[in-house]
């Protein structure tokens, strides 16, 4: 054994050794770079779990509201999707279907009907508004729309600034009291209906004034609508004496047909119609009233005479059997 150690020398480290990679060892630059890689990965990792956790709180957040449920369950303490501060659910767009779709057919309608809506609706505020407000309030786009714009500024109900738009009455009228100064400025009757949009409460004065006497409410037969005239005890009105005896001098016929046609000549609507009331009563087997004569009293021995100390009005007495 002895001589198997001698005749055999070992060999040397260096070609018994296995050599090493040269990157084994690494250097302080290197070790650097690694550092800063392994930063760079953890940090976008951490930004990936950060938008995933936020994805799934607005998942866990929508279903919730989308239960018909009343009440809420109390999440977990332990839950991962527990938030700090839970977002408000989003307004889904099938909820709102049938607003939207009501804003496009009024926004697509007639112009005419577009125009009719704006001006209902100044008549109803008594407001001043611009186009984004009106656009608000009652879905008509007058920006986007300029046939209507246009048709709006030129209405001559409507006044506009260029910049709001307003409702235009006939009138300018606030109040009662310049309700009764403008009646009073026409004698000849000035017609309701040329009031009505004056301000919301006009109806309402205009039956207040009647029922103190300032004014007349009359209806015109040919239109059937009501005539504000004055009544205002100052005013005198004189009436000349020809017209009175022309008006005293008129002989109405004796029967209401008669009259009736005379009226209707005269462009006017009789308030009744005997033809109309005569031909029922014959067919419902309603006979006339005979016209009663009125008997003229006569003076005899069985009238007690009161006046005897006027002995002319017992001349022409006539006494039965005298």
């Amino acid at each position: 054994m002895d001589f198997v150690c001698q005749g055999f020398a070992p060999l040397p480290a260096t070609t018994t050794a296995r050599k090493k990679h040269p990157e084994s060892n690494p250097t302080p630059d290197s070790t650097a770079k690694m550092a800063g890689s392994l930063k760079e990965s953890l940090s976008k990792f951490k930004k990936q779990q950060e938008k995933c956790q936020t994805t799934l709180t607005n998942i866990a957040a929508k279903t919730v509201s989308s239960r018909p449920t009343s009440h809420k369950a109390a999440p977990s303490s332990s839950s991962p999707l527990t938030a700090t501060k839970t977002p408000a659910p989003a307004v889904k767009f099938s909820n709102d279907t049938e607003r939207l779709q009501h804003i496009n057919s009024i926004r697509k309608g007639p112009v005419g009907a577009q125009i009719k809506r704006v001006i209902d609706l100044l008549l109803e505020t008594r407001r001043a508004l611009t186009t984004d407000q009106i656009n608000e309030a009652c879905y008509v786009d007058m920006n986007a729309n300029k046939a209507v714009f246009d048709s709006l500024r030129n209405n001559p109900k409507v006044k506009y600034d260029g910049k709001c738009f307003s409702y235009k009455s006939k009138y300018d009228l606030k109040d009662k009291g310049q309700l009764r100064v403008l009646v009073r400025k026409y004698p000849e009757g000035i017609a309701v209906i040329d009031l009505k949009d004056s301000y919301p409460t006009v109806m309402e004065d205009l039956q207040a004034l009647k029922a103190a006497g300032d004014i007349w409410l009359l209806s015109n037969f040919d239109s059937q609508e009501d005539i504000a005239y004055p009544n205002d005890p100052r005013v005198l009105i004189k009436v000349d004496d020809d017209l009175k005896q022309l008006f005293r001098g008129i002989e109405l016929p004796r029967d209401m047909l008669d009259i009736e046609k005379d009226l209707q000549k005269n462009g006017m609507k009789p308030a009744t119609n005997t033809a109309k009331r005569r031909a029922t009563a014959q067919t419902h087997g309603i006979p006339n009233k005979p016209k009663t004569r009125k008997k003229k009293h006569e003076i005899s021995k069985r009238t007690k005479l009161t006046n005897s100390h006027l002995p002319e009005l017992f001349q022409n007495l006539n006494v039965p059997g005298s």
